[in-house]
């Protein structure tokens, strides 16, 4: 009989099951913004009034905007985003973040310097923002600031809003610590994990005080 594995291995997914959930999850984050965009087109499809006609168009106009703005984030987020060893602007990272996060609800004080970094710490960096908008359901503020300098620089994010909390198991995934299987819900801060790995860090999640602090370092 073989030795039972250790709770991490045992619930890791393969590298196709990573590309699923991956998929999966930026499926998940378009649904939305297209399905308002149908169903504009849907509205204007049936010959509305003045009034509904406007609405229908403001509608499309916004959720396009929207969809646009996710896809730009996920492409860089999740995907390959350049060659092998690029390096990326973080004032371009800078810029979809705040597409794909700031909604109203939620807003971004940005205060890492303009330069380049390697790929993977901008992956990361934009993986920890989105763990650390699911800590503020109902909106709030995230504070991104810089730990150390340079191509090692790493992030050090501070989220603050009403009823700011630790998601279920979300810290355990980061961490590497016991936790459930890495499913569709929780592939994303398992992939903040794996860049954080690749980048030779750690990223903590925890409460200080009020806030919730994600730190890679």
């Amino acid at each position: 009989m073989s030795d039972a594995s250790s709770p991490a291995t045992a619930t890791a997914p393969d590298m196709l099951e990573l590309a699923a959930l991956l998929c999966s999850r930026v499926c998940h984050d378009l649904i939305s913004p297209v399905g308002a965009i149908v169903n504009g087109l849907e509205v204007l499809d049936d010959d509305p009034k003045p009034d509904d006609r406007e609405f229908a168009l403001d509608l499309i106009r916004k959720s396009a905007k929207t969809a646009s703005a996710r896809l730009q984030f996920c492409r860089l987020a999740f995907g390959a985003a350049g060659s092998s060893g690029a390096q990326i602007d973080v004032g371009d990272a800078q810029t979809m973040a705040r597409g794909h996060i700031e909604d109203g609800k939620c807003s971004i004080t940005w205060n890492l310097p303009r330069l380049l970094l390697p790929k993977n710490r901008v992956k990361l960096l934009l993986n920890m923002l989105v763990v650390s908008q699911h800590t503020i359901p109902r909106g709030g503020m995230l504070t991104v600031d810089p730990i150390g300098e340079g191509e090692t620089m790493s992030f050090r994010i501070t989220a603050t809003g009403h009823n700011a909390r630790l998601p279920q198991n979300i810290a355990e995934l980061l961490s590497g610590e016991r936790g459930p299987a890495a499913d569709a819900h929780a592939i994303q801060p398992y992939y903040t994990r794996l860049l954080a790995q690749a980048c030779g860090l750690t990223v903590t999640l925890k409460h200080e005080g009020e806030a919730i602090i994600v730190t890679a370092s």
